[in-house]
């Protein structure tokens, strides 16, 4: 696992590989970690059209080596990742709105011209 990869492979503790999308990752000075964010490939959304959100710290390979996964260990890890999550959330859901607001004023001026 390094920054900026764009998808992993988990393996459960069965032994078996799951591909992932990386979602971000960021590094903590707080706790000293660096952390990733991810969701299996094909998941499915639930009922409120949400996909389950994994995390996990991870110590970056060397000389291109694999990285490793490890566990989130406190729970003032977890509330800094929660954090973290709804910033980027936020900063994805405003950059929505000002594409479609964009989408829209084109499309009115588009119209006023006619």
């Amino acid at each position: 696992m390094e920054h900026g990869e764009k998808h992993i492979t988990v393996v459960d503790d069965n032994g078996n590989e799951q591909l992932c999308e990386v979602l971000f990752t960021f590094e903590s000075e707080e706790f000293g970690k660096s952390y990733v964010l991810y969701y299996p490939i094909g998941a499915e959304e639930d009922d409120n059209e949400e996909i389950e959100i994994h995390a996990s710290s991870f110590i970056p390979g060397e000389d291109g080596q694999a990285g490793e996964l490890q566990p989130i260990e406190t729970e003032e890890e977890w509330e800094m990742i929660e954090e973290m999550l709804n910033t980027f959330l936020g900063e994805e859901e405003e950059e929505e709105e000002e594409e479609e607001l964009g989408s829209f004023l084109s499309e009115e001026q588009r119209r006023g011209r006619r």
